[in-house]
């Protein structure tokens, strides 16, 4: 292939390299310019263009694309028609991408102009989404280079497939220590068949047996016979911390074997393989129990696609491994002993008091008088008397009344000027207020009067950043309240609330650093209304 600048009175059968405006139009890049072209171009002015002239062994792009993509499809991948040297490459069915990298590697090293990206290896594949695309750089190859790459490919075999998901039956076994809530366990479980469902496969059997290896046999053993289940997960009440622990104790006295015990995927580390009767028994560790992605997925993912995983495919897993900065995991470096982080504790108190009262038709909520004092008031003072260090109000709605109303006091005051816009405003102003040096903030609502100083400590107790305890919330016969207890490390997170419906979405984000404190009504109680107020004896200020 020729390129560069010829006179346009030659340009005829040539590709231009660069888009032409002229004489009111556009020929783009990559148009082929015929006699018409060629014409109308002399006639705007246009004396010369840049081209591209293709010789006689040299492939067009979009026959280069078409040709390689068609070769390096494996099953359950589909090619779409090339176009400006692209071919896409589509996953027919759901599974996993499996490629051969040595080869890709090999390929794209053949020549600059010819390149092949795919998604990751044994990442998850949709059908009808892409998993591969073929580029052609410059407008065709020499005929050589795609006769290499062809052979390449032949020799190699399919570059890039899918290992379809079969359908798999799958039973959980869940051990059980009095500190491990019932909840708990039954959010994992949801979030076990919502991680099989788009790999097809069922939860069949839901097993719930105290924390000894005895109980796991049985269980695992009745997964695996009257379940007849092809992969069996356990969840320990208790994180496996060794080869000889309780689970894999477990697998063991059922007949089993332990394959690897170790992952050096984060988070991930503590996940199990074992096998029974030719089914695979997987000891998850603590991290699956959330729906974030996690090293349990990676492995899941293959036993659910009929991919081999052995040790080795496991230790192979390093590189890519640091999945994400895990906030539920302690930092011990930064981290004094406990006893001493529990005595210098900084944790600042954030007041929500600048919103509308919108359901009060008019009055505003938070001036409203109840025990001899404004309703903010009694927020305001629970948090002064408690362990916090610091105190801030976020005022907006009537901020001048609002700030009369806590006059005397020890707070700090900042006021949102888009109070308007929802409560997600004023979360964001709060945070941004609190000091450095906190380590967490605690945020109380304005319109509670009943959560006291106690509570407020209550909550404060549950923080504890040695045992990824990072958000505290009360509950009241089951249901979560306010406020809620919330580690610097969710800052970010809080900022990018939105609306009016705070920060519950943040929450589900994080089940494993979420720490739930039965309190009493106090926590359920908010006063929007009128009749709400009269209804505690209070009273409304017109």
């Amino acid at each position: 292939m020729k390129f560069g600048p010829v006179a346009t009175s030659d340009s005829l059968g040539t590709i231009l390299a660069h888009s032409v405006a002229a004489g009111g139009k556009v020929l783009h890049k990559g148009h082929r310019i015929g006699s018409a072209e060629r014409d109308f171009l002399s006639r705007a002015g246009v004396a010369q263009v840049v081209v591209a002239r293709l010789e006689a062994d040299d492939v067009g792009e979009d026959e280069a694309a078409a040709r390689i993509a068609a070769a390096l499809a494996g099953p359950g991948v589909e090619v779409e028609d090339a176009d400006t040297g692209r071919a896409n490459l589509y996953a027919a069915e759901p599974g996993l991408v499996v490629v051969d990298r040595a080869a890709i590697d090999a390929l794209n090293a053949i020549d600059p102009g010819l390149t092949l990206a795919t998604l990751a290896e044994f990442a998850p594949a949709i059908a009808g989404r892409m998993v591969a695309t073929v580029k052609i750089i410059p407008f065709a190859l020499p005929r050589a280079v795609v006769e290499r790459a062809l052979g390449l490919i032949a020799t190699a075999g399919p570059l890039v497939r899918i290992a379809r998901y079969t359908a798999k039956r799958v039973t959980v076994v869940s051990t059980l220590l009095p500190s491990l809530k019932p909840s708990t366990v039954d959010k994992t479980v949801k979030v076990m068949a919502e991680r099989l469902e788009p790999a097809g496969a069922v939860l069949v059997g839901d097993r719930r047996v105290a924390h000894d290896r005895q109980a796991i046999a049985a269980a695992v053993l009745a997964g695996v016979t009257q379940d007849e289940a092809d992969v069996v997960v356990v969840f320990g009440a208790s994180a496996v911390v060794d080869r000889q622990d309780v689970v894999p104790a477990g697998i063991e006295l059922a007949g089993g074997e332990v394959i690897h015990f170790g992952m050096p995927v984060d988070p991930g580390n503590l996940l199990l393989i074992g096998r029974l009767d030719g089914r695979t028994v997987i000891g998850a560790p603590g991290c699956a129990r959330s729906p974030r992605e996690n090293g349990f997925d990676w492995v899941l993912g293959r036993i659910l696609a009929d991919v081999a995983v052995e040790p080795c495919d496991i230790v192979g897993l390093g590189v890519g491994g640091l999945l994400m900065d895990i906030v539920s995991r302690p930092r011990p470096r930064q981290a004094p002993k406990e006893s001493e982080a529990r005595e210098q504790r900084n944790i600042a108190a954030v007041v929500m008091a600048a919103g509308r009262s919108s359901r009060m038709g008019g009055p505003n909520k938070l001036l409203a008088r109840l025990d001899g004092k404004p309703l903010v008031a009694h927020a305001v003072d629970a948090a002064i008397a408690s362990s916090v260090r610091s105190v801030i109000v976020v005022t907006g709605h009537m901020e001048a009344e609002v700030r009369g109303a806590l006059s005397g006091r020890d707070v700090t005051f900042v006021h949102n000027p888009d109070f308007a816009e929802g409560m997600s405003t004023s979360l964001k102003a709060g945070i941004v207020a609190v000091p450095e040096e906190a380590e967490a903030a605690i945020i109380l609502l304005g319109d509670m009067p009943r959560v006291t100083a106690e509570m407020i400590d209550r909550l404060i107790a549950g923080y504890d950043p040695i045992a990824g305890q990072l958000i505290v919330v009360p509950t009241f016969e089951g249901r979560r309240g306010n406020p809620v207890v919330w580690s610097r490390r969710f800052f970010t997170d809080l900022a990018q609330v939105t609306g009016d419906a705070g920060a519950r979405n943040v929450i589900g984000q994080y089940p494993e650093a979420t720490v739930e404190v039965e309190l009493g009504p106090g926590v359920a109680l908010d006063l929007d209304t009128a009749d709400a107020i009269r209804a505690v004896g209070g009273t409304v200020v017109e």
